[in-house]
């Protein structure tokens, strides 16, 4: 019944019409804010259909309340996710914060009550700096100017001032700034960016003299340096360019003497290490018997114990460390999924977490500790979020596969390693490829209501791949995709095409391709190169021209993507970008397109998702285009979000 209904609000679609010659059918939505063109009107049954699906939340750990008994998470009950407060495992959540843009990036103040959080406005992606007394009557207070883009903000060990990155001085330079949290008239920089990378505070060493500073040049090119507050001098402690490694800091040791930092400079896959601050140092590699990458960590105000998660084939391991004796324990309570948000209570007795599996959204956790500091006693679940009413037992866990490629056997990898979702019965099921954008991300087995409810409406398996390029698998196999290699993670989806037509469950005849950001470039890659084995293609904030992308991506972001697609300005590179840009071989595309963009997106501008449809439209494909004009790389808002889901199961319906 109600897929002969979703069916029935699709049947105008059935007859192809060039839409060169036709009228586009355009219509409004959320008070204007959604545009949509050629998308039909979505039938009440299918909003009934979908709801429970659309109403999932999260509760994402934020930080600690001063005295440790209390948590902070973000979560959503109106349109946007704010900050609320819970007091006991299981409370109520009290919401602090009523802004119609999310709220994120919350940081407490040391030793005081005062919450650091940032916001942007319609998607634009220009934080601002916000400043929150959680225990009083007054509105959060904006810090900054309003208009440059503002984040990684760290709290100085006083609790007095903070340091963040800005581009405030030009609007393009990522700078380093401090100001009294109490005065944001003094406001500084401490720190210029020589060049067009990205340069942020990264801790504050014990006596407050000192700051570790991250400069991030592409995404195998990171480096740390040391500033002195007093003198000014700033001194490169880890990685070269001659020799480009990843470096990225993560606190000073307790004696102020070193720093513990997350490189990948002695192989593959990026390891926790320790370094004397002492000139012509060397590291010393912590974790170098774990094969896989440390992603991250946190450390407790007294500097005494840490805590670190490690990337294990797409899961999160979490690890205990002694900063002093430098031992670590992992810690064998935690659920198999994904962890993150980590943050020690202020007396350093809990750790407190994000925890994500594919069958649970993401809920706030505390570890108990003991008295040592790689003693843990037992996890305690603080929020239970809400998943719409549905039986979330009876979602589909993904599977590890791994395929063999174009090149395997033949100086490539070995095989492409992707998650594949099926649903019940025999088949063969429809299926959708899901691509990842970055393109140095990595798909990892998260939990999602969109797979699950595909799965279960539709009828469809979704795969998941982790193509050439993808972080978590060592640097040399995310080089493979670099400069003029980029369209060897293309082939790569054929050969996951390849790869379907040999199970029996799958159909080959019946495959979409679905991605955004990077991965929408892929998405259209694909379309151009495989538009034979494809009957439908969603785009969602992709790059259509790298020259064109490259040319109007933001200023403070251009230098960081040229570092990986390659520089425009080079005559060979430029006449490479337009020959795999998608926009240049619209004509090999015969396949049914759904394009999804925000009007604000500095990522990848609007101008990519308009030259794409009206070049589509030309051709007389079929085009559905939506664009929210209150939104800009991806959707937040849960009112734009409902109807791009619904349209999107329209879409995959009536070409699958």
């Amino acid at each position: 019944m109600n897929k002969k209904l979703i069916i029935a609000g699709c049947l105008a679609l059935c007859v192809f019409i060039p839409l060169a010659q036709a009228e586009v059918v355009r219509r409004e939505a959320n008070n204007g804010n959604l545009v949509m063109e050629d998308i039909p009107e979505i039938p009440q049954a299918v909003v009934a259909e979908l709801n429970r699906y659309q109403n999932v939340r999260s509760a994402g750990f934020q930080g600690w309340t001063e005295d440790g008994e209390g948590i902070y998470v973000t979560t959503r009950f109106g349109d946007v996710s704010q900050i609320h407060h819970v007091g006991i495992p299981g409370g109520a959540r009290t919401q602090l914060t009523f802004f119609d843009e999310p709220a994120g990036g919350v940081v407490r103040q040391p030793g005081g009550n005062q919450l650091i959080f940032t916001m942007d406005a319609g998607g634009s992606e220009f934080s601002q700096i916000f400043l929150l007394d959680p225990s009083g009557t007054d509105d959060a207070r904006m810090l900054t100017d309003g208009e440059s883009r503002n984040g990684a903000v760290i709290w100085d060990r006083r609790g007095e001032f903070i340091a963040y990155q800005s581009t405030r001085r030009n609007g393009a330079s990522n700078d380093v700034w401090m100001m009294n949290a109490s005065n944001p008239e003094t406001a500084g920089i401490i720190l210029e960016s020589p060049d067009g990378t990205w340069w942020g505070p990264s801790d504050f060493s014990p006596d407050n003299q000192r700051l570790l500073i991250t400069n991030y040049v592409g995404n195998a090119d990171s480096r740390i340096h040391l500033l002195d507050l007093r003198t000014k001098e700033l001194r490169l402690l880890a990685g070269n360019p001659a020799t480009p490694s990843s470096n990225f800091a993560l606190s000073f040791d307790p004696q102020g003497t070193g720093f513990f930092y997350i490189t990948d400079v002695n192989g593959e896959f990026q390891q926790l290490a320790w370094q004397s601050l002492e000139e012509g140092s060397a590291p010393q590699m912590i974790t170098a018997d774990i094969p896989w990458h440390v992603e991250g960590g946190a450390v407790s105000d007294d500097l005494t114990r840490a805590a670190f998660t490690v990337n294990n084939n797409g899961f999160s391991q979490l690890y205990l460390f002694d900063m002093n004796s430098h031992e670590f324990r992992q810690v064998d309570v935690i659920p198999t999924g994904l962890v993150g948000g980590l943050e020690f209570s202020p007396d350093g007795s809990k750790l407190g977490m994000t925890l994500n599996t594919s069958q649970t959204p993401s809920d706030s956790f505390v570890l108990g500790l003991g008295e040592g500091a790689l003693e843990f006693t037992e996890l305690t679940r603080w929020t239970y979020s809400e998943v719409g009413g549905l039986d979330t037992s009876t979602f589909i866990q993904p599977e590890l596969v791994s395929f063999p490629t174009f090149d395997s056997g033949e100086g490539g990898p070995d095989s492409i390693p992707a998650w594949v979702y099926k649903p019940a019965g025999e088949g063969p099921h429809p299926v959708v490829i899901v691509i990842h954008g970055g393109p140095e991300a990595q798909a990892r087995p998260a939990f999602s209501s969109t797979y699950q409810l595909w799965l279960h409406k539709l009828g469809a398996a979704v795969i998941r791949p982790n193509v050439r390029g993808s972080d978590g698998y060592g640097k040399h196999y995310m080089s493979l995709d670099n400069g003029f290699k980029r369209e060897d993670s293309v082939k790569d989806i054929g050969a996951l095409l390849d790869w379907i037509a040999t199970q029996p469950d799958l159909d080959e005849n019946r495959v979409a391709v679905f991605g955004g950001s990077y991965g929408g470039y892929m998405v259209l890659a694909s379309a151009v190169h495989y538009s034979d084995r494809l009957k439908a293609a969603v785009d969602i904030v992709g790059i259509s021209n790298f020259v064109t992308f490259l040319e109007n991506t933001q200023d403070y972001r251009r230098d960081l993507r040229r570092a990986e697609y390659g520089d425009e300005r080079d005559p060979a590179m430029r006449k490479h970008l337009e020959s795999i840009s998608p926009l240049n071989h619209v004509d090999k595309i015969k396949v049914p397109m759904l394009v999804v963009q925000g009007e604000n997106d500095p990522r990848v501008p609007v101008t990519e998702a308009v030259q794409i449809v009206e070049a589509l439209r030309a051709q007389g494909l079929p085009v559905w285009y939506m664009n929210a004009l209150n939104e800009g790389h991806g959707y937040r808002k849960k009112e734009n979000r409902d109807i791009y889901t619904q349209a999107t199961m329209m879409f995959l319906q009536e070409h699958l």
